[in-house]
């Protein structure tokens, strides 16, 4: 692609093989490529010179992958969070969904095609830039005393932060900014996490819920502000819906 020299992707992964293929890749790909072999070395060259994306196994010497991404999302605060993509010889669903819910942005399992990994980190960056030009103040109070941000990232309820991993304010938002619309969990899937069905399970999205009713408790009159459509999906229940 013409327009991606200008991002620089770090690739941490301790396989030497494995750094090499991605990074071989990526390079053929007009990308600039670094690389790290273990998870302090990952995290001090974030620290130094924040790269565009990182490509993060998570069995990773020393500190591990879920510890880097973890500390990751601490240090951003409400900045742009750093898009990552999440490499893992572990197939079971609770890895899957402890790097999801940590913040992390995409997953793969391995073995994987450099290709499609290839394709990810380009939709990815899209979304992200996409994201960065577009960041607004949502003017919304979805329920009684609850307010979203996206300028700040920032969640009040009654007055009060409310701390939620960046998926989980991504999903939020987006529901937030289509009010009483119904989406599928296929379709939140590929609007806020930008990944089809056969890449994520819908799970993911039934546990982000979940883990945002949990923070957002109801609207006081027993019904949750994320509200299930039984056999369709979720909506977003403004402030003022009825019935």
């Amino acid at each position: 692609m013409s327009d991606v020299a200008r991002f620089r992707i770090l690739v941490v992964d301790d396989d030497q093989r494995v750094r090499t293929v991605v990074c071989w890749q990526l390079e053929a790909d007009g990308f600039a490529v670094t690389e790290a072999g273990d998870g302090a070395s990952a995290l001090a060259q974030i620290a130094r010179d924040r790269p565009d994306l990182v490509v993060l196994d998570l069995s990773l010497p020393g500190v591990g992958g879920l510890d880097v991404l973890r500390r990751v999302r601490e240090a951003e605060g409400t900045g742009a969070p750093l898009p990552v993509i999440v490499l893992s010889g572990r197939s079971g669903e609770t890895d899957r969904i402890i790097g999801l819910d940590l913040g992390a942005d995409d997953y793969l399992v391995k073995p994987f095609s450099p290709g499609e990994l290839a394709a990810r980190v380009r939709s990815l960056l899209r979304r992200s830039r996409h994201s960065a030009n577009q960041t607004r103040a949502v003017p919304a109070r979805p329920a009684s005393g609850l307010w979203v941000d996206e300028t700040s990232r920032d969640v009040t309820l009654d007055g009060c932060p409310v701390d939620l991993t960046a998926k989980e304010f991504d999903l939020l938002a987006f529901l937030v900014r289509h009010p009483r619309q119904v989406f599928t969990r296929a379709q939140l899937l590929q609007h806020v996490w930008g990944s089809a069905k056969g890449w994520q399970g819908e799970a993911t999205v039934t546990e982000h819920v979940h883990r945002l009713r949990q923070k957002l408790g109801d609207r006081g009159d027993g019904r949750p502000i994320v509200a299930t459509v039984r056999g369709v999906g979720y909506r977003m229940e403004p402030a003022d819906a009825r019935g």
